[in-house]
C-alpha cells in the first residue's frame, strides 16, 4: 500500500520535472522569455526571475524524486528473504550434486594411452 502511494508521487514528480525542465531557458532564451513577456506585459515577472523560479523548482523536484526513490526501496514488501528467486523455484527434494566426485560421462577429447617402458631400459 505504502509502496503504491510512493510510486504514484514519483510518477507525478517525474512528469512535473519534465515540464519544468522544458520550460527553462536554453541558449536563446527558450520558453521563459515568452512566458515572462506575456504575463502582465512583462512587468510582474522578468525573464530572469522566471529562470530563477524554474531553477529552484527543478532543484526541489529533483531532490524529492531522489528521496522518494530511496524510500520506495525500503517500502517494498519482501516476503521470503531467506532464499533467492531461483532457490524458491527449485524442485523440493532434488538430489544435490557433489562436484568433487569423478565424472560418469566419457570425456569429449579421447585420452592418449601412455606406453609403459620396460624398467631395464631406464637403468642405463
Amino acid at each position: 500500500m505504502l509502496y503504491g502511494i510512493i510510486i504514484t508521487f514519483i510518477i507525478l514528480i517525474a512528469f512535473l520535472l519534465v515540464v519544468v525542465i522544458l520550460l527553462q531557458p536554453g541558449q536563446k532564451e527558450g520558453l521563459t522569455g515568452g512566458l515572462a513577456a506575456g504575463m502582465a506585459g512583462g512587468a510582474a515577472m522578468g525573464a530572469r526571475r522566471t529562470a530563477d523560479l524554474l531553477s529552484k523548482t527543478t532543484t526541489i523536484l529533483a531532490t524529492l524524486f531522489l528521496v522518494l526513490s530511496v524510500l520506495a526501496n525500503f517500502a517494498i514488501e519482501r516476503g521470503d528473504q531467506g532464499q533467492s528467486t531461483i532457490q524458491q523455484q527449485a524442485v523440493p527434494g532434488e538430489v544435490e550434486t557433489d562436484f568433487n566426485a569423478p565424472s560418469q560421462t566419457q570425456p569429449a577429447i579421447p585420452q592418449q594411452q601412455q606406453e609403459e617402458q620396460p624398467e631395464d631400459q631406464n637403468q642405463d
